[in-house]
């Protein structure tokens, strides 16, 4: 028996249905229930609340979910091969669990949650995480139809995620999460805990969307901050250009002055910028 439930062990589960891990998928199993338990538990309250998870795989995730008492979990699985397993966890926990295979790129949830919030919840596949996470927090309109995200990450990019300036690790994506999202790096994870083990240490983080961030139009926030982090060494008054729009301007907009470097501009000062360029988009229009 598992630790969590009597289903297999999930070693068993992915001899029993050849799941063996395909790098070409992302794909790094997580065999430890007790780590996929914890996961689970930084979601809580799971009791009346349905997950949304991408790339369950053989289902560690899934169970410990399931086991912990949610509602309901809608398990998005673009792995053909992996669909039986989900399959076998299902029948343990009928009604519960809602199988798709699909897509997580393309697939919207929102037509199966009809109109109720729901939390993401997933060890993501490395090779989709970023741009996956980047969907989620464009995601219009605002508050979004989830209230949590517990994702699992590589650690760099953690570190990305929960950045602010003056930090190494901060850029565009750290900008992006934190005007929209309060996060949190919650826990590392060993490579030795996965099969077949990754090169490099996951963490564990968890964004709750803010219900109202600082105001700005998004567009322009991506914008100023892809031109700014876009030439990261280089000062506002230079990296700004590319915006067709008076650098000085613009960084007279945020209170500081055009010599600063953009990893030392603060949230707040971004959204001004964005704010500021939006007014000079309407000028010239």
């Amino acid at each position: 028996m598992s630790a969590i439930d009597d289903l297999p062990p999930l070693r068993e589960v992915i001899r029993q249905h050849a799941l063996s891990a395909r790098k070409s998928l992302g794909q790094n199993f997580l065999l430890d229930l007790n780590l996929t338990a914890r996961i689970a538990r930084a979601a809580a309250p799971l009791e009346d609340a349905t997950i949304v998870e991408i790339g369950p795989g053989p289902g560690g995730l899934t169970r410990a979910l399931l086991a912990l008492g949610a509602k309901r979990v809608i398990a998005i699985e673009h792995d053909e091969r992996a669909i039986p397993a989900l399959q076998d966890i299902s029948a343990r926990y009928p009604g519960r669990l809602e199988i798709v295979h699909g897509d997580a790129m393309t697939f919207d949830p929102r037509p199966l949650l009809a109109g109720e919030r729901a939390k993401i919840v997933a060890n993501l596949p490395y090779n989709i995480a970023t741009q996956l996470l980047i969907n989620w927090l464009t995601t219009e309109p605002w508050p979004p139809w989830y209230d949590m995200m517990v994702l699992m990450f590589q650690r760099e990019v953690g570190e990305r995620i929960v950045a602010h300036e003056d930090e190494e690790a901060y850029g565009r994506l750290g900008v992006l999460a934190n005007w929209r999202c309060e996060t949190k790096i919650l826990f590392d994870i060993s490579p030795s805990a996965f099969v077949p083990p990754p090169k490099v240490t996951s963490s564990v983080v968890r964004l709750t969307p803010r219900a109202e961030p600082l105001p700005c139009d998004r567009r322009m926030l991506e914008q100023v901050a892809a031109a700014a982090f876009g030439q990261r060494r280089k000062m506002l008054r230079q990296s700004l250009k590319s915006l067709q729009a008076d650098p000085a301007r613009l960084a007279a907009a945020a209170g500081v002055d055009a010599t600063r470097r953009a990893e030392t501009i603060p949230i707040s000062g971004f959204v001004a910028m964005a704010r500021e360029l939006a007014d000079i988009r309407s000028e010239t229009a």
